[in-house]
């Protein structure tokens, strides 16, 4: 079993369930309330000068803020769903600009049901 954990834009989120859903991905959990930044536009020298309220700092950022608001999902998968999913994710929400999000895959080396006791992938909704 993998872990596909995809941090994404938090205006993509209804897309990507739909577009699980639709694959048959019926399973997923989901964090809100996340910010994020990837390397971006700010330099750790024009974010310290803003702190500290200097105008020319301040000026550099731009109007957009240095976290943007984030949801992280997370789907569980056996390992030969792994690529599926990557795909769906991506296509989800890919755009022409920056700030699309990013995709980690972890194993996972073991998965209960609480309610059952099932083992394995005899837990995965698929």
């Amino acid at each position: 079993m993998k872990c596909v954990f995809a941090i994404i834009r938090i205006n993509k989120m209804n897309q990507t369930k739909k577009a699980l859903l639709d694959a048959g991905i019926t399973s997923m959990t989901a964090t809100g309330n996340v910010s994020g930044r990837g390397k971006g536009l700010w330099d750790a020298k024009v974010l310290e000068g803003a702190r500290q309220n200097k105008p020319e700092a301040i000026e550099l950022l731009g109007k957009e803020p240095p976290m943007r608001p984030q949801r992280i999902i997370q789907v569980i998968v056996p390992e030969k769903m792994v690529k599926k999913v990557v795909e769906i994710i991506t296509e989800a929400n890919q755009t022409p600009a920056a700030g699309d999000g990013k995709i980690f895959v972890f194993p996972t080396t073991e998965a209960v049901n609480v309610r059952t006791g099932a083992y394995g992938d005899a837990v995965l909704d698929l």
